[in-house]
């Protein structure tokens, strides 16, 4: 079984993110893993939906202000 690869358009209809969102949090470095498919400003990026689901997990705050197990 292969893991899904969402563009940063298809992130943002599905988890509400928008794709500026998306390419700020990589510029910062906080938000979830992607894979950049061709190099240079204009490469292409895609995100794993594995590792968005991995991400959004960690981000999970539990009540009362400890990460969710």
């Amino acid at each position: 079984m292969t893991d899904e690869l969402l563009t940063p358009r298809q992130v943002h209809e599905e988890y509400g993110f928008s794709p500026q969102t998306l390419a700020n949090w990589r510029w910062t470095g906080i938000g979830p893993d992607y894979i950049k498919q061709t190099p240079g400003r204009g490469g292409r990026i895609k995100y794993k939906r594995s590792r968005i689901e991995a991400w959004l997990d960690a981000q999970t705050v539990k009540v009362g202000g400890q990460h969710a197990a």
